[in-house]
């Protein structure tokens, strides 16, 4: 027909995942066949099951498509492409200016998880910290996670405390997670000497181990990596110590660390004697990524803060 203008076919879902795969497989992504469904799955606004029904049936590709293979070829994280990091049994808000949860720290989550769900078990309750929270991650999981906990996040970055807002208010989690802003080090006074349980994630790379990642390196925050320091362990010292300040005799401490800083971060720990008990655990892939360790002392002994809850 005289002025018709030929409107380009779509193209069909199971072609497009192909081609995404394969985009970002030539760009070093290990993860390509899943990046590209879940880029799929959130322009859609489904799950990966879904998009996998759609292919097999044949139909057409979402509009947006290429062009978010495109920018998760050039290394953007795909949890800034979708706005959402899973973490545990959350899904949480994230972006430009906030460091994205990773896997090996649901392993830090689940034993203040289990901590703090034996404080409960002993006594009804349990209160708990999460200095560092970044996006909120494991503050927001131990409150889902443990009925009876009342969670205190600690953050003093304000893009990260932005974001925290957001999982908070996002999550309903307003009356079980209390979010401050402020340095985890010197932040929450008013409860010395009352905390079952301390958990952190700080920041803890050397000023020269710069992350190889691309999506880490150039997209988390530096404030959210680098831990100060020639070791990288400035900032997890003012943690440690925040924690002995903060812990009731007999409390836990939980902070994630590198791999290769596991004898160090005991080391740090161990220091002053205020801990017992020190020890390195291991992530879900067998790799030494937290220390843990147990407040000294007894209710009320000198130089300990006791616990003051009735």
């Amino acid at each position: 027909m005289s002025g018709s203008v030929d409107v380009p076919a779509a193209v069909p879902l199971a072609d497009a995942l192909r081609r995404g795969e394969r985009v970002l497989r030539d760009a070093g992504i290990a993860s390509a066949r899943t990046d590209v469904e879940l880029l799929a799955a959130h322009l859609l606004g489904t799950g990966r099951g879904e998009v996998l029904a759609a292919a097999v049936l044949g139909r057409p590709a979402p509009a947006g498509l290429t062009e978010l293979v495109a920018r998760r070829a050039a290394r953007v994280p795909l949890q800034h492409l979708t706005g959402r990091a899973p973490f545990r049994r959350l899904e949480l808000a994230v972006g430009p200016g906030v460091f994205v949860p990773r896997p090996e720290t649901e392993q830090v989550a689940q034993v203040a998880v289990d901590a703090a769900a034996a404080a409960v078990a002993a006594r009804g309750s349990a209160l708990v910290a999460d200095l560092c929270t970044g996006s909120g991650a494991l503050a927001l999981a131990v409150a889902d996670e443990v009925p009876g906990a009342e969670v205190h996040a600690v953050e003093l970055d304000a893009a990260a405390h932005a974001w925290a807002q957001r999982n908070v208010a996002a999550l309903a989690a307003g009356a079980r997670v209390r979010l401050v802003r402020g340095d985890a080090r010197t932040a929450l006074r008013e409860l010395d000497g009352t905390l079952d349980v301390v958990v952190s994630n700080p920041p803890y790379i050397p000023p020269d181990a710069v992350p190889l990642d691309p999506e880490v390196r150039d997209h988390d925050p530096g404030v959210a990596l680098y831990g100060l320091g020639r070791d990288g362990l400035e900032v997890p010292r003012g943690v440690v110590a925040a924690a002995a300040r903060l812990l009731r005799p007999g409390g836990i401490l939980v902070m994630e660390h590198a791999e290769v800083q596991a004898d160090a971060a005991r080391a740090v720990v161990a220091a002053g004697e205020r801990f017992a008990d020190v020890r390195t655990l291991p992530d879900l892939a067998g790799r030494d990524r937290m220390v843990v360790a147990t407040r000294r002392g007894t209710a009320g002994a000198p130089g300990d803060v006791g616990d003051s809850r009735p």
